[in-house]
């Protein structure tokens, strides 16, 4: 036996018999299913920080015009027409550069999912929620969301998104701290969150916004 094999016998004497495979996890821990509260997903976002209205479809531009009125929006192409009252200067994404969107006071899109539980709005790109950078860039977000996209937890809000979308989760304005733990908003995403949510199945009397073109 040469001292290479002596040596490594020893090792694997004490080391012992090699460890049994992992086994499997169970996932069923936490199922889907949850009964939907209303009253838990505004207490999370106020929580956080977030201004939550609950209206009518056909109130939502008077929301906006509180808000937002008199100021210059940037929306998402697919975004309802009735939502945005005459008083605001809509700017249509088109792919507009960046330069251009920040210099927009706000933003209004609608939603995908929102959780309860977790008080978290998520955002799938869809035409009425556009790309990740108009939510980031302008200082106010107003989200548009209807009573029925509201899921009790993260198991039942996943079970409705495509994982293969680009995926944005929102829980609250943005903010960070650092080291002594100072508070600072609006380094990540806008200052301002506010969830306008509506009844499901509301339809719209309002009129049109006026637009403003590339």
């Amino acid at each position: 036996m040469t001292s290479r094999e002596l040596i490594l016998g020893r090792l694997r004497a004490a080391l012992g018999p090699p460890p049994n495979a992992p086994g499997e996890v169970a996932r069923d821990y936490r199922p889907a299913g949850g009964a939907v509260h209303l009253d838990v997903l505004v207490h999370r976002l106020t929580d956080y920080g977030a201004t939550v209205h609950q209206c009518a479809d056909d109130e939502v531009a008077h929301v906006v015009d509180a808000i937002l009125g008199g100021r210059r929006v940037v929306i998402p192409s697919g975004l309802p027409r009735h939502w945005l009252p005459d008083t605001v200067e809509a700017l249509a994404d088109d792919n507009r550069p960046t330069e251009q969107i920040a210099t927009a006071d706000g933003v209004v899109t609608a939603a995908a999912v929102a959780v309860a539980e977790t008080g978290t709005v998520i955002l799938d790109a869809a035409a009425d929620q556009g790309r990740r950078v108009i939510t980031l860039l302008p200082d106010v977000h107003i989200c548009v969301l209807r009573v029925d996209q509201i899921a009790a937890g993260v198991p039942d809000a996943l079970a409705r998104l495509d994982p293969r979308r680009p995926l944005t989760w929102i829980s609250g304005p943005s903010a960070t701290s650092d080291i002594e733990l100072n508070r600072v908003e609006g380094v990540h995403g806008p200052r301002n969150l506010h969830l306008v949510i509506v009844p499901r199945g509301s339809h719209h009397s309002g009129g049109s916004p006026r637009w403003t073109g590339p």
